[in-house]
């Protein structure tokens, strides 16, 4: 894809208008009111709750931020978006972004089970990029675990984005937005324990630092010392963030955010032997001795903006990242059904990494003829080095009824000593059109120039790669009242596949419907889309060499609402994946579904709050979430999960205006399944977890 291909959708203005009235069928009573009978104009007066509140005080985000890149009025944004902010993760619970993401469209997690390493989910059958405030992350399988208590709000932009972001898998992307300081005194701490026996105690406050209000600062912590579902597993963490942010008139201000991530999180289990049924806690095949996984970090982000005046404004952002981290376990290698022993590998690996990016982009307002004009020109520049050591040997074989351990190992042989090093740069360009509120259409185009250079310390040898792409976007929106909204786009992403093959390309088409009913605080969003992934590449076991063989194609529907209803709060899910392996080279998978891919998945959470009821306010939450189970693999021959259903569930109490007492439980019925397997060893899904928590706010 060395160039951006518009596709023109051939729609006369009759055919365009009957395109979009058929989507919004899917919005209850919107073609009804527009085919039958005119409703007179009405004028919403929207209170603070209901536009433009803090993240901590709704669940329903009228807004979308992404790094300034993508941003406005979610409703006129030609996009299938959600928000999961401040107040929502906070209500369920969610300490991980796993568990962010389990009530959201399009998004499938836990796949992994308790091979809890890394953040595992997908969204529409792809896995996701993840960025924070606009700056790419990377791909979250095999990154950093991401601290949700350092974020106001997750963003999930679904489909392709690459226009937008930069590098991006088709199915979608996850924003993390950093808490920033206020101007404003506030403030939080809180303490919980677990029924795993984790203690955590947090804190997140801030003020202004003058009269005048124009220096304010903010610390945000946690800390930490925990187990985890399995035997000989921790969850001990510190983490600790500061900002300050200086604001010396109206038109300017820059924030200075510096936070560290220390994080001994050994993973919980080597897998089980498959085709059991083992006890999650009691039974461990793995080496209590050599079961480790460190992380550390220390990251500086700097964002500024500066409006000049007459509609020109600037905008940058950017981030420096030093870590390094560690992991190390004996896993489930090799078992026969009914065996007395279990065979075991031991697996290590042992990685730094130092990276900068920063992202300046000038915007322009005003008007194009008739149309108000919103023009964004763009540059990012981007560094990383990154060395990576990895390890692999025999380990002693184990009882499968009475494992006994031999100590930690003198020494594991090491398969792999890599050092790489990546320079970015791109441009891109963005432009808005908005017709009276009406119409609004836009486009963007972004090109990416990549140069990485691969040292191998065990060969001898160095590989380069130059990468050279171009992607783009192009979407409309039709608003047919000012609360009911229709869309289409079509978008274009890459990812660099590796070296001497060509980078991976995807394309989406996505017609959806957005609506905010009047009067109240709701959001329900609407999608269909076709979407496709090409040049997917794969290792040759015959040479071990990448080569390029694939393509991925996926159809589906994403419906989500997020709703306020006086003492009501619902959160509900639906989408619905048709996943087909189209081109796979000579492994014989073609019209296969992919691995890890399910074909439903659904999720609601619905809460109560009773007012007054003795010393303050009683809210109780109730959750399901369903997944109609997914293949372990691409051959679809390894094995699937088969369908499962989740349940969570939470209940608060205000023991005064300001003091908290809540519960929460995820897996209520300690639902039991097997996430990943199929060969030699089962990973189950997590299990009961409930957790209590006093919180005092100001």
């Amino acid at each position: 894809m060395s160039s951006f291909k518009f596709i023109p959708l051939q729609l006369g203005r009759g055919s365009l208008k009957t395109a979009l009235l058929c989507c919004t069928a899917l919005v209850p009573g919107a073609v009804s009111a527009q085919e039958t009978y005119q409703l007179d104009d009405v004028i919403l007066e929207t209170s603070a709750q209901t536009s433009g509140a803090a993240d901590a005080e709704t669940v329903v985000a009228s807004e979308l931020s992404s790094g300034g890149k993508l941003s406005g009025e979610i409703i006129d944004i030609p996009a299938s978006v959600s928000v999961i902010t401040s107040r929502e993760i906070e209500a369920r619970g969610a300490d991980s972004v796993e568990q962010v993401l389990n009530y959201t469209a399009g998004a499938s997690t836990d796949s992994y089970g308790a091979d809890d390493r890394f953040d595992y989910f997908i969204l529409r059958g792809f896995e996701a990029y993840t960025y924070r405030d606009g700056l790419t992350l990377g791909p979250n399988f095999g990154a950093i675990r991401e601290e949700p208590f350092a974020f106001e709000r997750v963003e999930v932009i679904r489909g392709a984005s690459s226009s937008t972001f930069g590098l991006s898998d088709p199915g979608g992307s996850v924003n993390y937005v950093t808490k920033r300081p206020r101007d404003e005194r506030f403030g939080s701490v809180y303490t919980s324990v677990d029924s795993y026996g984790s203690l955590e105690t947090g804190v997140d406050f801030g003020d202004t630092l003058d009269e005048e209000g124009t220096l304010s600062y903010r610390f945000t912590g946690l800390l930490r010392n925990g187990e985890l579902e399995y035997p000989y597993s921790e969850n001990d963490e510190i983490f600790a963030m500061g900002g300050l942010t200086w604001r010396p008139s109206d038109a300017s201000e820059l924030t200075v955010i510096v936070d560290h991530l220390d994080r001994d999180s050994v993973p919980g289990s080597g897998g089980f032997p498959a085709g059991g049924d083992f006890d999650r806690s009691d039974v461990f095949y793995g080496e209590p001795d050599y079961n480790y996984r460190g992380t550390e970090r220390t990251t500086v982000s700097v964002l500024g903006a500066h409006d000049f005046g007459n509609g020109l404004s600037f905008g940058g952002t950017l981030r420096y990242s030093d870590g390094a981290d560690d992991f190390g376990y004996a896993y489930v290698s090799d078992y026969t059904p009914n065996d007395s022993m279990v065979d075991r590998a031991y697996f290590a690996s042992d990685g730094t990494s130092e990276n900068m990016i920063s992202d300046l982009h000038l915007t322009y307002e005003g008007f194009l003829g008739s149309a108000a004009s919103t023009t964004t020109a763009g540059v990012e520049f981007s560094w990383s080095d990154e060395t990576d050591q990895r390890f692999y040997g025999a380990a002693p074989s184990v009882d499968r009824d009475n494992p006994s351990y031999t100590g930690r190992p003198t020494s594991v042989p090491i398969f792999a000593d890599l050092d790489t090093e990546t320079e970015g740069k791109a441009l891109y360009f963005q432009q808005e059109l908005n017709w009276n509120e009406r119409f609004i259409a836009s486009f963007g185009l972004r090109h990416d120039w990549i140069d990485v250079t691969e040292t191998n310390n065990l060969a001898g040898t160095v590989q380069t790669n130059d990468i050279s792409e171009t992607t783009g976007r192009v979407g409309l929106t039709y608003k047919i009242k000012p609360n009911v909204s229709v869309f289409g786009n079509y978008a274009q992403s890459v990812v660099p596949a590796g070296f001497g093959v060509e980078p991976e390309e995807g394309e989406q088409f996505e017609l959806g419907t957005k609506w905010q009913p009047m009067g109240t605080n709701a959001l329900l969003t609407a999608s269909v889309y076709d979407l496709s992934k090409s040049n997917i590449t794969r290792t040759n076991p015959a040479t071990n060499q990448p080569e390029t063989i694939g393509e991925i194609g996926v159809r589906g529907i994403d419906l989500e609402a997020k709703a306020e209803m006086g003492a009501y709060t619902l959160t509900a899910a639906y989408s619905y994946l048709d996943a087909e392996i189209k081109e796979n080279g000579t492994s014989g998978n073609v019209g296969n579904r992919p691995g890890l891919v399910p074909e439903n998945v659904a999720s609601i959470w619905a809460s109560r709050t009773w007012e007054n009821l003795g010393r303050g306010d009683l809210t109780v939450g109730l959750g399901a979430r369903f997944n109609s189970g997914y293949y372990y693999s691409d051959s679809n021959a390894t094995g699937e999960t088969g369908s499962f259903v989740v349940v969570d569930a939470a209940v608060s109490y205000d023991l005064s205006e300001q003091t908290t007492l809540s519960a929460n439980v995820t897996n209520l019925f300690d639902e039991k399944h097997t996430s990943y397997g199929g060969f030699y060893a089962d990973f189950y899904s997590p299990g009961r977890e409930v957790t209590l928590k006093l919180a005092h706010s100001w």
